[in-house]
């Protein structure tokens, strides 16, 4: 099948609320958004699928009038207009959730959902507002206290708030960047019901992501973007997810691997009654307990600031513990350096590859021996030994297919996927005993995706001991031979991945002990 411009949704033709002719966003050093044609109609749920630096959200954020278009002209109801900021689309009826919510936590619901709104005096008429805030609540089946202090609550029920500062504000395209990062999946269910309602009454609703079984499940039309470009838009029905994945990187890719039957072995990392401060004096982990054996993949689901990157923290040596025990191999570890640690058999690949795992204004080389250039052969004293860092750089970047030119090319310069290919590389040619890998793919193509996940199924038959710190729970559920659930620093319980459903995992997240309600 081919991706064609612009397909019409079937059934009566449709109207576009908004539509697009030969955008143009320039960055320096990059054009971000290049001559896209886009048209979303009235009443459907239209995905803007691509992998990060692909230009979505900033083509999202030019519609919503956070930047301006260096070319081209949007249409809002087939007539053109121009936006100098966010108060000229939302007059227009254009409402965005961003990732990162934009609430008021010392207020409450009420108060979020009006402020702003309000045309008239200085202080919010809360009686006025609540009323018709309760019968959108009703209409769309949103469960929220709107007295509450919006700092008290979890991340799905601010996502709600945001919906309803939108739904408020009689919106007409509501755009929506990467809504489910941060849910359960019993809450991008109940996002999903609650967006199919705003369709059915009429709403237009972009939904940006790069899940692509989320694509299929709840849009009627998609759009992928790749390097700028609008490759194309195709109804929903007349695709799969192999196709899209095509699409999006230009080649195919193996979305679900084959893991194949684990070889594990005895005990190798045993985390016992595990205690730690957060960055704050709360509580972070809270004894925690659980074991990891050789040969087997230990996925650790949860929604995020419930604990994963203080566990990942005092793993490695980076934070010490308040009190419990950490084994490797049966040997202590719990207050050893992150050097000593290491060296002991335990590499990390952290989540930041920018901040923790890599020195950006170093060469790809230099990166490529950090941590390992005090030891042989890359030292002799006093001197490195520049010959051994390029053999051992040019066999890696060769064995990890490392796109770049040289060796001696700073590291800045390459792409999400390829930075992560240096980590892996770096730490992977220690042989490690236990690796511990935080969200390993985030914001990875799925071409690099894919590439990542298979050198961890390599580790892993190799007899290496994996725990698989990720909010992705495909990636979680794909992976993993057991399932650990970790919710407010506390480990809900440990499943056999075989046997584990979503659901039962989803509870988990949200703090059933068990999965059991």
């Amino acid at each position: 099948m081919m991706l064609v411009r612009s397909l019409p949704a079937q059934g009566p033709e449709k109207r576009a609320f908004v539509r697009t002719e030969h955008l143009v966003k320039r960055f320096p050093g990059v054009v971000a958004v290049n001559d896209v044609s886009f048209e979303v109609q009235s009443g459907e749920i239209h995905c803007l699928l691509g992998e990060n630096g692909a230009g979505k959200s900033t083509m999202m954020e030019l519609l919503y009038g956070a930047y301006r278009p260096d070319a081209g002209t949007i249409f809002v109801q087939d007539r053109p207009v121009r936006f100098s900021s966010p108060r000229d689309a939302i007059a227009q009826g254009i409402g965005m959730v961003h990732q990162h919510f934009v609430l008021i936590p010392t207020m409450s619901v009420i108060e979020n959902v009006l402020i702003g709104r309000q045309r008239k005096g200085w202080r919010l008429d809360l009686s006025q507002g609540a009323r018709e805030i309760e019968r959108l609540c009703k209409a769309y089946d949103i469960e929220i206290d709107l007295t509450a202090r919006v700092g008290d609550l979890c991340v799905g029920e601010q996502q709600w708030v945001e919906i309803l500062k939108a739904l408020y504000g009689k919106v007409r395209l509501l755009i929506l960047d990467e809504p489910t990062a941060v849910l359960t999946p019993q809450e991008t269910a109940k996002l999903f019901s609650i967006l199919r309602k705003m369709r059915d009454d009429g709403i237009s609703i972009i939904f940006v992501t790069h899940k692509l079984q989320e694509v299929m499940e709840i849009s009627d039309r998609v759009s992928v973007m790749r390097k700028g470009k609008l490759i194309g838009t195709v109804e929903t029905s007349a695709t799969s997810q192999e196709e899209l994945a095509r699409w999006m990187v230009g080649r195919d890719v193996v979305l679900l691997l084959e893991k194949g039957l684990a070889n594990i072995d005895g005990t190798i990392l045993e985390v016992i009654d595990l205690c730690s401060s957060g960055d704050g004096k709360c509580i972070a982990l809270d004894h925690i307990t659980f074991s990891l054996r050789k040969g087997e993949i230990l996925g650790l689901a949860g929604v995020s600031g419930n604990g994963q990157r203080e566990l990942f923290d005092v793993l490695a040596g980076m934070r010490r513990p308040l009190s419990g025990r950490i084994l490797l191999d049966g040997e202590e570890i719990s207050n050893l350096s992150p050097r000593e640690i290491t060296q002991r058999g335990m590499v990390f690949v952290p989540e930041d590859r920018i901040r923790q795992g890599l020195v950006m204004d170093f060469r790809i080389d230099e990166n490529l021996v950090l941590g390992k250039h005090r030891s042989a052969p890359f030292y002799r004293n006093p001197f490195l030994d520049q010959r051994q860092i390029e053999a051992f750089a040019v066999e890696k970047i060769k064995e990890y297919e490392i796109m770049t030119t040289s060796h001696r090319q700073p590291t800045r310069v390459l792409s999400g996927g390829n930075l992560q290919k240096v980590i892996l590389a770096r730490e992977l040619s220690q042989q490690p005993k236990c690796l511990v890998v935080s969200q390993p793919t985030r914001g990875l193509d799925v071409g690099a995706t894919e590439y990542v996940r298979r050198r961890l199924l390599e580790q892993r038959d190799r007899g290496a001991g994996i725990l698989l710190i990720s909010e992705d729970l495909d990636e979680i559920f794909n992976l993993s031979n057991r399932i650990a659930v970790i919710f407010k620093g506390r480990i809900m319980g440990i499943l056999d991945a075989e046997q584990a459903t979503l659901e039962q995992v989803g509870l988990m997240m949200a703090g059933v002990q068990g999965g059991v309600s």
